[in-house]
């Protein structure tokens, strides 16, 4: 046999990993802490982001990127919200990667920032394999969703930082176990922070914001 077997995956991956440490480097020196945002299409991304501005912009400034396959509606709410805001077209793709990301932020322009927000692509598969350079990875459940994702899509919830419980409020109308959710998921993430939030109401942004606050200081 004279062909050869090019595993294009690992190739895909591993370049990425080289543009996410730019990525680092670039966010670093401008001294910015970067957040990466993952959930489901419709899990509550954009309204947990005014949430957060809200109650962080009198102390930080916050930039955005909107990453969506077309559209503008995101990055007109957080710009709205207090936050710098760019919209990312992804042209399709399921995910944002390294070298996007970092196009984007340079796009955005990190003078003068303290922290920047991904808004991945509504995605629970793409966007866990793709090492974008942010600090943090904070994924988005939904209530509606149901209990048992963590089991169903597992790399999400293991590359996770934190895990945000987005609608807690409509828990008993959906009959969402919050207890059963955080075993499957300690058993994927020993030890990740759980932060159930009602985006809607506010109920637990309060430690949310907390949370990030504390990275920041690190």
């Amino acid at each position: 046999m004279n062909y050869e077997v090019f595993e294009t995956k690992e190739r895909v991956l591993a370049d990425n990993a080289a543009e996410a440490e730019r990525v680092r480097s670039l966010t670093g020196d401008k001294g910015v802490f970067f957040i990466n945002l993952m959930a489901s299409p419709g899990a509550g991304k954009t309204t947990t982001l005014e949430r957060l501005i809200a109650l962080l912009k009198d102390k930080h400034s916050i930039g955005v990127m909107e990453a969506d396959a077309d559209g503008e509606v995101d990055a007109a709410r957080v710009e709205a919200a207090g936050a710098r805001a760019i919209q990312l077209h992804t042209g399709g793709l399921c995910h944002m990667d390294a070298d996007m990301t970092r196009r984007g932020l340079e796009r955005l322009g990190l003078d003068g920032l303290d922290i920047a927000f991904l808004e991945n692509v509504g995605n629970l598969v793409c966007p866990a394999e793709f090492d974008t350079g942010a600090d943090m990875k904070l994924v988005i459940l939904s209530v509606p969703e149901g209990d048992d994702k963590p089991l169903k899509y597992p790399l999400m919830f293991t590359v996770a930082d934190a895990l945000i419980v987005n609608k807690i409020d409509t828990a008993p109308v959906f009959d969402f176990d919050l207890e059963a959710l955080k075993k499957r998921v300690e058993k994927l993430n020993p030890g990740i922070p759980v932060f159930p939030v009602s985006a809607k109401t506010g109920e637990g942004f309060g430690a949310l914001a907390g949370y990030i606050e504390g990275r920041l200081r690190r």
